[in-house]
């Protein structure tokens, strides 16, 4: 039995948008499409893939709806989606159809999607503020298109809305903080993920392909029911890991390199998010070895600063102090640590952040900071903590011994009252738990 989030959960998201809504100095209403099908090619689509605000908002996975919120109205919780249609239902899938709506998801209206702006016209009438996605461009310039209609009516009283406004910041500062039921969603995702590392991890070998080892990983999402990564896979071996997307995945495994696994399972529509690196052979070399021990002394001094009230920057200094404490122990950096510090030498084989916010999407939405503020961490987030090092094959300056590797080790952590729990730690980690398992069948 699947893990899902009550439809009660979505109606108090609902009921606390249409609170905010009212208590705007002006009337305001709130408008959240859905996603749409994307052409793949001629008349295939890509695997439809919801919306992360709207389905925060409603728990509905169709595409072709828009959700309208209108505090004033008799009705203020209105969905407009897809009829019923048995001709088009045999071609391409059940839909959940207007009649419905209303019990399965406890909107107060349901409608037919052609009947919106029918509808959203009179909701405009009136309305001070529209509150809508700004990056949805076309689904704003057609809520400006109706506004326009009102304004050129020769009916008396009519008024269109005089502002639009960006809804994007408010669901998203909610949606930072994680509810229970979110929570057990994620640690399911993580768990599936977890089991697909530690597969991959075993099935890797030289003269594999990188491609075979993503298929690793694919069955055991899928098997699992998490039906698609929750990114595009990353599967690189030998100087591909310095690569920080790399998805091609074409390589032949090499005897003595390192594999860099960067994959996630989506479970209900929440992402994890882990990287693992090893040895493709079982046995980490001496220098592949020192070089990643840096890198898990950096995550460990992350991890001991994740608490409530603290900052996801103070996380990032401490991983940072330690991999530049590290570099020049290994003699790739030369000078003190504490120069290296202030110059931010580090960043030149630290190339990324700490972490981000996970959620609905892998890099999941909120602010890191408003202005000066830095966010403070809040039971309920969830980010990832990801430090590497990657020393390309051209940095001349750099000691052979070094060259082309590429490492990352990323686990995804709820903060809690007292600290954080680790969701991914089950996947093996240190020197010799990884040897241990991947000479174990």
């Amino acid at each position: 039995m699947s893990l899902t989030i009550p439809q009660s959960e979505f109606a108090e998201r609902r009921a606390r948008l249409l609170k905010r809504l009212a208590a705007q100095t002006h009337s305001a209403i709130a408008i959240v499409p859905s996603a749409e099908l994307t052409t793949r090619s001629r008349d295939t689509e890509f695997p439809f893939r919801q919306d992360s605000d709207f389905f925060y908002l409603t728990g509905f996975n169709e595409p072709g709806a828009v959700l309208v919120l209108a505090p004033d109205s008799e009705m203020p919780v209105q969905l407009y989606c897809q009829p019923s249609d048995p001709h088009q239902e045999v071609w391409h899938g059940r839909r959940l159809g207007v009649a419905l709506a209303v019990a399965e998801l406890g909107v107060d209206v349901a409608h037919a999607i052609d009947e919106l702006d029918d509808h959203l016209l009179p909701l405009l009438d009136g309305v001070h503020t529209v509150l809508i996605d700004h990056e949805k461009s076309e689904w704003l310039a057609h809520v400006q298109d109706l506004s326009a209609e009102l304004r050129q009516s020769k009916k008396k009283g009519q008024q269109a809305p005089r502002a639009y406004a960006d809804l994007s910041p408010w669901l998203h500062e909610w949606r930072l903080q994680k509810s229970p039921a979110e929570l057990d969603i994620m640690r399911e995702a993580a768990r599936i993920t977890v089991a697909a590392h530690k597969r991959a991890m075993r099935f890797a070998a030289p003269g594999r392909y990188e491609y075979q080892v993503a298929a690793e990983l694919h069955h055991e999402f899928a098997f699992h029911g998490a039906s698609a990564p929750a990114y595009g896979t990353i599967c690189g071996s030998g100087e591909n890991a310095c690569i920080l997307h790399y998805t091609e995945n074409q390589d032949q495994l090499r005897d003595g390199d390192l594999l860099l696994i960067d994959a996630g399972a989506e479970y209900q529509g929440y992402a994890a998010d882990i990287t693992r690196t090893f040895p493709v052979n079982g046995k980490f070399s001496a220098t592949q070895r020192q070089l990643y021990e840096v890198v898990l002394r950096a995550q460990e001094a992350a991890f001991a600063t994740l608490k409530p009230g603290r900052h996801l920057q103070r996380a990032q200094q401490a991983a940072a102090k330690e991999i530049t404490k590290g570099l020049v122990e290994l003699g790739i950096l030369q000078g003190e640590v504490t120069a290296h510090m202030e110059q931010g030498s580090y960043r030149r084989f630290f190339i990324h952040g700490l972490g981000h916010w996970l959620g609905l999407d892998v890099h999941d939405v909120g602010d890191y900071q408003k202005g000066e503020q830095l966010t403070a961490l809040k039971p309920g987030m969830v980010l990832t903590v990801e430090p590497g090092i990657y020393i390309p094959a051209d940095a001349d300056d750099v000691e052979d011994k070094w060259r082309g590797m590429g490492i990352r080790i990323e686990d995804d952590v709820i903060i809690t009252e007292s600290g954080y729990e680790n969701m991914t730690a089950d996947v093996p980690k240190t020197v010799a738990e990884i040897e241990a398992w991947m000479q174990t069948n």
